[in-house]
């Protein structure tokens, strides 16, 4: 197979959550060697603290979240994303799970900018990078919605309450020490909106369903649409009329299946199909 099989493939075997986290991690990864390439890079997509700067680079808005300053950087947000998403994918589907990290990158990133304009002594930041306010948001739902659930830390069970309490402290002490403003100011967008979220959907009312095409976008990055095969077309011949009237049917009969099979696959994706079914697909396209 080729390199782009391979890469595919990989990407296959990822669970929705492990396809997020593979995409923060490659994108993190490419913007550091293009930035040893061409320094000014990174700045393109990192997400300014000037509103003009931003009207220019509207897209930095989502594409910051997936910056990272360094491997520490990067590493904690994987782990808390890994950790966290896994207990909210318990409960809810991949879908709400995107969107619910990216509502929170933009809710993050809004705070930022707003608070920079509106108190530029204050925050003093260059611009803004990192999926922290996406983490956030889906830790501080996860904490909220099930605040008494407890998890195994090192040697004692501690309930996700006391999880919640701690990153709030250390947001607030950020804050109030000036340290890093910027980035708690993010983390607050993100911890702010997964405690309403999860306060809501416990009363059955999902307030960022809104948002949800963002998340549809997102997962129609990562499933393969295979083409549909084009079909031979079949002169009939009078001389062996019965042999050809056998191999029409035969084909009628494949491109059913084929019909069939691009139906399931538009109903719930690609992965969906048995491996009978992608051999089969497989197969028929290279007729």
């Amino acid at each position: 197979m080729s390199v782009r099989d391979d890469i595919r493939n990989t990407i296959n075997k990822q669970d929705d959550l492990g396809k997020l986290i593979l995409a923060i991690v490659v994108a993190t990864v490419a913007f550091w060697i293009l930035g040893m390439v061409y320094k000014p890079i990174p700045g393109w997509f990192k997400l300014p603290g000037d509103l003009f700067d931003f009207i220019i680079q509207p897209w930095s808005i989502v594409t910051y979240g997936f910056l990272h300053s360094g491997f520490w950087h990067l590493l904690y947000n994987v782990l808390f994303l890994y950790w966290f998403g896994r207990m909210f994918r318990n409960l809810f589907t991949s879908r709400q799970l995107y969107t619910l990290f990216f509502t929170g990158v933009i809710a993050g990133g809004l705070l930022f900018m707003i608070t920079q304009n509106i108190f530029p002594s204050y925050v003093k930041a260059g611009g803004l990078i990192g999926a922290s306010a996406g983490v956030f948001a889906v830790v501080f739902f996860v904490c909220s919605y099930s605040p008494e659930q407890s998890v195994r830390l090192v040697f004692i069970d501690v309930k996700l309450k006391y999880i919640a309490y701690a990153l709030a402290i250390y947001v607030v002490a950020g804050l109030i020490a000036r340290i890093n403003t910027g980035g708690e100011l993010a983390h607050l967008g993100g911890l702010l909106l997964g405690y309403y979220s999860a306060t809501k959907m416990r009363d059955g009312m999902d307030i960022i369903s809104g948002f949800a095409k963002t998340g549809d976008s997102f997962l129609a990055l990562f499933k393969s649409k295979p083409k549909k095969p084009k079909m031979k077309t079949v002169y009939k011949n009078k001389k062996t009329t019965k042999s050809k009237t056998s191999t029409g049917n035969k084909k009628s009969e494949q491109q059913q299946k084929i019909d069939r099979i691009l139906d399931k696959i538009s109903a719930s994706g690609y992965e969906s199909l048995s491996k009978a079914e992608k051999d089969f697909l497989f197969k028929a396209g290279k007729e």
